[in-house]
């Protein structure tokens, strides 16, 4: 279900935000969000049920993967049976993303209630984890190699059990018919992608292990390439299994002795158990909703970041952004020192709420963001502090690093059902370890590598039995004014999640830009000192005109952006695939 602020915060909220609308419009408004429903977008108010183009749509970062889903779409199945088939797939052909020995988290709109579910499949920290397991014998913090591909890094997955109760409470079809795609194409063979060429021939420390080389290299010694064709029998009986049994074929049985014996291998071996596995549960909570301008934007709960790019829209109504453009240059600074403080709470506060508070409201309180929007000055001054929310507890500057891996995808069905799914194995191939033909995650690296501040205050996102590390992933959904799908978008990228898709949603809702020109836009990264973006995508002018300002970039943010969206339009649905990726966005 959707959960709204209080009436009379909510009504604040909209004073601040829609001033100059009538009295008439924000009482509409007011009555509208009592219910879970959001006002209409100004622009796009026709966006209503087309009368032509297309009715459904995938948008993923494999063509493989969108025609899979497409395919269950065709079949009659629902947003979430196409979900399933499009991750089986996807952790085939892009394993240094996802698969199924990861986690993610869906967000869900239902068409025929108008509420927005959030999905965590989140990985777990196994019971004998400590708070101390990525430091050395000197408690320094391992080195990036020694913590990625050790066997400490791998939390219990959670993709395929989140996925399992996601569609049993909304699929159509039968959960072992998903599948099929999935089975074909690991035992008839795949072709290569250049992303996974590019990644299998990379110098990462996973692509340096046993299992990684054993896979990735053909019967004459060298490396598969793009264009090769690659067969995974062993992934190929895998789907068979879970088709049959549901997420039990990893949580119990052979697979979960086996990932239980991979992780308990050298180098550092971890303390995953069987109990561990088969008393893993996903959740599902109410998504954390909130009105921008004229909309509704709608994500999951932490350990998700969501709230984080709440707070950031929040920051950002205070400003006057949706009347410039992104050709102008104080339009992408008043980006970038929303970004800032943004990342400067989040890193603060957030983690696994099972175990430490997240102050969600008082981040979202209209009079904290407005005072946060203050701090924006006319140039760039050093890195913000955190705030202090109310209900923000005493803790520990954050020492987590968040590699990439990540993917992204949406899907919109026949009846308007909609997923926005975010889905992880943490770093490139996870550890590099694998188990009946997927990787292991290594999403324990997610933690905090420091537990702890030198005045013994704990970091929120610290490692502990039992809990879900802090993620940035942020799969968004977008409602009008009826309470209807307006939008969906995501992405990948570590700790510049955030980032991309606060970009996309000020492109798309604040300049009305189609969801492949947001796309399109240049990314900006900017977290503390750290400002990394795309100097050749900016329009001319706009690089000298923030360095003018104090906005100076270093490199270009990591991993990469995989943005990938659907809108509603009168002539019908509208997709976006990041252009930096492979991805594609079809529909029917």
């Amino acid at each position: 279900m959707v959960t709204l602020p209080s009436p009379l915060r909510l009504a604040w909220f909209f004073v601040l935000q829609l001033k100059r609308l009538a009295v008439a419009s924000l009482a509409l408004a007011l009555s509208a969000c009592a219910t879970a429903q959001a006002p209409a977008p100004a622009v796009r108010a026709a966006a209503v049920a087309p009368a032509s183009g297309p009715k459904v749509m995938v948008s993923a970062a494999n063509p493989l993967a969108v025609e899979a889903g497409l395919n269950v779409l065709r079949q009659g199945g629902s947003a979430v049976d196409a979900a399933v088939a499009v991750q089986a797939v996807l952790g085939l052909v892009e394993p240094q993303s996802s698969g199924l020995g990861g986690g993610g988290f869906l967000t869900y709109y239902d068409a025929k209630t108008k509420k927005v579910i959030a999905y965590n499949g989140r990985e777990t920290a196994p019971a004998g984890a400590t708070a101390d397991m990525f430091l050395d014998a000197a408690g320094k913090p391992l080195s990036y190699p020694d913590a990625v591909t050790s066997g400490k890094a791998t939390g219990v997955p959670g993709a395929v059990a989140m996925l399992s109760m996601a569609q049993a409470r909304h699929g159509k079809l039968a959960w072992k018919d998903l599948f099929g795609d999935a089975e074909r194409l690991a035992d008839q063979g795949f072709v290569v992608s250049p992303r996974l060429a590019g990644m299998i021939s990379a110098p990462f420390p996973q692509t340096g292990t046993a299992d990684a080389k054993a896979y990735f290299t053909k019967p004459g010694g060298q490396r598969y390439q793009a264009g090769d064709m690659l067969k995974n029998a062993a992934y190929a009986a895998t789907v068979r299994k879970i088709a049959a049994e549901g997420p039990k074929a990893l949580l119990e049985g052979e697979l979960a002795q086996a990932i239980v014996a991979k992780a308990a291998q050298d180098p550092r071996p971890g303390t995953l158990t069987l109990t561990d596995l088969k008393s893993y549960k996903p959740k599902v909570d109410n998504a954390v909703c909130r009105p921008y301008r004229v909309y509704v934007v709608c994500v999951p709960n932490a350990p998700s970041s969501g709230v984080a790019l709440l707070e950031a829209l929040g920051i950002l109504s205070n400003t006057d952004i949706a009347a410039r453009g992104p050709t102008d240059p104080q339009a992408w600074f008043l980006f970038t020192q929303a970004s800032r403080l943004m990342y400067a709470d989040r890193d603060r506060y957030f983690g696994d709420p099972d175990f430490t508070p997240v102050p969600v409201e008082g981040l979202l309180e209209p009079a904290y963001v407005a005072e946060r929007a203050k701090l924006i000055g006319d140039v760039a001054g050093p890195a913000p502090a955190p705030g202090k929310p109310r209900g923000a507890g005493k803790l520990a500057p954050d020492a987590t690093l968040e590699p990439g891996g990540t993917s992204h995808f949406v899907i919109v069905d026949a009846a308007g059902n909609a997923v926005s799914m975010t889905t992880t194995v943490e770093s490139i191939f996870g550890t590099g370890r694998m188990v009946g033909g997927f990787f292991l995650n290594n999403q324990l690296t997610d933690f905090s590598w420091s537990p702890k501040n030198t005045d013994g205050t704990q970091a929120a996102n610290a490692v502990a039995p039992g809990k879900r590390p802090r993620s940035s992933m942020a799969p968004t959904i977008i409602l009008d004014r009826d309470g209807k799908f307006y939008a969906a978008l995501g992405s990948p990228g570590g700790n510049s999640i955030l980032a991309y898709n606060l970009k996309a949603l000020v492109a798309v809702l604040d300049w009305k830009m189609p969801m492949q020109e947001a796309f399109n836009l240049p990314n900006l990264i900017a977290r503390g000192d750290n400002i990394a973006s795309e100097p050749a995508r900016f329009a001319p002018g706009v690089v000298e005109a923030l360095a003018a300002k104090g906005v100076t970039f270093k490199g270009s943010g990591g991993e990469g952006s995989g943005l990938h969206g659907v809108i509603m339009t009168p002539q019908g649905l509208q997709g976006g695939a990041d252009d930096r990726r492979e991805g594609v966005a079809k529909g029917f």
